[in-house]
């Protein structure tokens, strides 16, 4: 089975923002709204949040929660080129705040890009980066901040199918999230984490164990309001029943997935659940309804790995470009040096010939002067 980033994991940023400092309170209330619409409206989100943009008065920490607002909204649709644009703008603005909540909440969301794009080693490096901010901050927002570092490092783990290691960074991310305040954000990272745990024991053949952490993981998608979590919980519930043959209680979980997903857009989610729906309606010797699914889950493939090809492109360039601005610097500097260099190897020049024709003057000062004196003897 396919299951290749099949989660929403910038959820575990997008909650994570505690929004530091007083800022305006319609603002603060339109982009708290606005993120709970992710679940189940992503384009309600970044309609709301461009709008956002258009105020001119916002401040350096509104214009960063915007961004990764935008960036989040458009990775539950799979649009990586978009989120990446987002994510960039939001790291040009880091160095203009001192709050470390903020940097370490855009290092985080960086973090989330190169996990989602598999880069992985980039992503490593970030969350280390991000460590350096949020170590020092009081113990529940540094809860807050482990348990993300933990989830992602678990999902690098699970892509690369150390289930062993990702199963213990996953157990110890829900006990960091067990510290943090209950609420709507808690429990969609909690729902993440344990539907992660469910397929770890799915790749372990724990099947029973699989089944108990999904069902877990749907009752706190329903507790956040999280449609997309909600399906993606019953599409992991499906694969246990699937694994084990009964493929008409799968099918009954999806077709509820597929209706949760409906106005979500996230390419993953409907290809995961398409690709079930066809191997499910293939085992019931369905062919129509299987041939239906098997089409759709082509496309929204298709349509997923054209986007994630789009991304890594602008990745690529992206960076092509701060290695230029980087080398144009260095040729800068060496250029420069070499001026430096030029001009004193001038000026010594010119100041040991000053030294060496003062010592010829006073040479041949000395000369005539003995000579004079000869002369007189």
């Amino acid at each position: 089975m396919i299951r290749k980033n099949t989660i929403l994991c910038f959820i575990l940023c997008l909650y994570g923002m505690c929004f530091p400092g007083r800022q305006n309170i319609n603002t603060d209330d339109v982009i708290r709204k606005a993120q709970m619409r992710i679940y189940d409206n992503p384009d309600e989100t970044i309609r709301k949040a461009l709008e956002l943009l258009d105020n001119k008065q916002n401040s350096t920490r509104q214009k960063t929660s915007i961004y990764l607002l935008l960036s989040n909204a458009y990775i539950s649709k799979r649009n990586f080129d978009e989120s990446l644009k987002y994510i960039l703008l939001a790291k040009n603005l880091i160095n203009d705040t001192n709050d470390k909540a903020t940097k370490a909440n855009i290092l985080i969301s960086i973090a989330i890009q190169y996990q989602q794009m598999e880069l992985f080693n980039k992503c490593f490096e970030t969350l280390d980066e991000a460590e350096n901010y949020y170590k020092t901050l009081g113990n529940t927002q540094r809860a807050s901040f482990e348990a993300k570092n933990y989830a992602l490092r678990g999902m690098i783990y699970k892509s690369q199918s150390n289930t062993d290691i990702a199963l213990e960074k996953f157990l110890v991310s829900l006990k960091y999230f067990e510290k943090t305040q209950s609420s709507k954000p808690n429990f969609a990272n909690r729902s993440i984490v344990l539907y992660n745990i469910g397929y770890c024991y799915i790749d372990m053949n724990q099947l029973t164990n699989a089944r108990s952490y999904f069902e877990i993981s749907a009752e706190y998608s329903e507790k956040a309001q999280a449609k997309s979590l909600e399906a993606f919980a019953l599409k992991g519930l499906a694969e246990t029943y699937t694994l084990q043959g009964n493929n008409s209680k799968a099918l009954e979980l999806l077709l509820k997935a597929e209706k949760l997903s409906k106005n979500i857009g996230d390419l993953v989610l409907d290809e995961g659940i398409y690709m079930l729906m066809a191997n499910n309606y293939l085992a019931l010797n369905e062919p129509k309804k299987y041939q239906y699914y098997n089409q759709k889950y082509i496309e929204n493939r298709f349509e997923r790995e054209q986007s994630e090809l789009k991304s890594i492109n602008t990745s690529i360039n992206n960076q092509t470009a701060e290695n230029m601005s980087s080398i144009r610097v260095m040729t800068h500097h060496h250029r420069l040096a070499n001026i430096i260099i030029s001009i004193s190897g001038i000026c010594i020049a010119v100041w040991l010939l000053k030294k060496i024709l003062k010592r010829k003057r006073q040479n041949k000062t000395l000369q005539n002067h003995i000579k004079n004196l000869l002369k007189e003897h």
